[in-house]
């Protein structure tokens, strides 16, 4: 057998096992739901703190800060009772059932911060990422994992949006997002964490774990959660946010039309050390800059 018949063959054995491995859409009749809170054990973590005047665009940047020339990067979103919005619930080994709508999931950068923080990403898919802001970004992209270390994606700029009155300080967002920036991309095998910075304001930071079906949700601001229509069946469901290191994995059983609760209690960072702190006074002021910079938080004024 030739090489290339060797090469042929081998594409068309893994074609054929990718597609049936690959999830099928089929009706779900009987879904049953899982759902649950997910809090917070522990005090939650002093968010990073970053000094504008040290990045580009320190006046527009700054319309979200403490107002003492600080941005801050809080990632937990938590309440009085210690539950956390934001985290990903997704549930493991469904191969069919209800419809995989997501291809390409949406950043946006707005006001110098990419929202979602957290998100949800497809392997061989990729991610769009639009401009709001009158400034430009630079978009750094990486797959990581805990014990091999992070690979470059991608890295990309993205021009500022002309629509934003750029001179206009006070100016909302009111306007069409800037040119789309898609990006396709495939993680090495076994890994599922996607994240995403600028490379010129290190404040700005979005992340996304693999799924490869439909069944996964998001906390909300009471962190709850609600997953349906799961056909009856054995599965696993996991509770993933980027900044906790031991994240909780659940397996369950359901029948038709039952409900499932299933709560999750997250440990909270301890010892973590960041060289973003607040320093007072600070390294660094205005002065550097050679003019008098205003930096006020006219968005959002944030606090510790």
């Amino acid at each position: 057998m030739s090489r290339m018949v060797k090469i042929v063959v081998m594409g068309l054995i893994w074609a054929i096992s990718s597609t049936a491995l690959a999830y099928e859409v089929t009706e779900v009749k009987g879904g049953a739901t899982i759902l649950g809170t997910v809090t917070l054990k522990g005090v939650p973590p002093s968010p990073k703190a970053y000094n504008l005047i040290t990045f580009p665009d320190p006046e527009y940047c700054g319309r979200i800060s403490d107002g003492q020339g600080w941005r801050l990067l809080k990632d937990f979103v938590v309440n009085d009772q210690s539950q956390i919005q934001g985290v990903v619930m997704v549930v493991e080994g469904v191969k069919s059932g209800k419809p995989f709508t997501l291809s390409i999931p949406r950043v946006e950068a707005r006001d110098c911060q990419f929202l979602p923080f957290t998100t949800v990403i497809r392997d061989e898919h990729g991610v769009e990422v639009v401009n709001m802001d009158p400034v430009m970004h630079d978009i750094q992209a990486y797959e990581t994992s805990l014990m091999q270390g992070t690979r470059v994606l991608f890295n990309s700029p993205l021009p500022f949006n002309p629509r934003h009155q750029r001179e206009n300080i006070h100016a909302t967002h009111e306007h069409l997002p800037g040119k789309s920036l898609v990006h396709q991309f495939q993680l090495s095998k076994g890994r599922k964490t996607f994240v995403m910075q600028c490379g010129f304001h290190a404040y700005m930071e979005s992340w996304a774990i693999a799924v490869d079906n439909p069944y996964f949700t998001f906390t909300n601001e009471m962190g709850e959660y609600v997953i349906s229509l799961l056909p009856p069946g054995s599965y696993r469901i996991r509770a993933w946010h980027p900044s906790v290191k031991h994240e909780q994995v659940h397996t369950f059983t359901v029948e038709s039309n039952q409900t499932v609760r299933m709560d999750f209690s997250l440990l909270s960072p301890v010892g973590r050390w960041t060289p973003h702190t607040m320093q007072a006074p600070p390294r660094f002021t205005s002065a550097v800059l050679g003019r008098p910079v205003l930096i006020e938080p006219l968005v959002e004024q944030q606090r510790p």
